[in-house]
């Protein structure tokens, strides 16, 4: 599901759009299902175009160097 539905709030929608397709797309060739009705992917709680970086350490902080020292 593209980030942009998520963030917007139409996830909801383009779900309840792509169960109706799936729901026709079974009615008229249930076989190539194998008999069981599809159901659309759930909706994610959060997607990263670019997910934050995960920190396994506190930043470093370098000493600033003065030439009055």
């Amino acid at each position: 599901m593209p980030p942009d539905t998520v963030h917007y709030g139409r996830s909801t929608a383009l779900t309840a759009q792509r169960g109706l397709t799936l729901d026709a797309a079974f009615a008229a060739h249930p076989t190539r299902f194998k008999g069981i009705a599809p159901q659309p992917p759930s909706v994610p709680l959060a997607v990263w175009i670019n997910p934050p970086k995960k920190e396994t350490s506190p930043p470093t902080i370098t000493p600033i160097c003065s030439l009055n020292s």
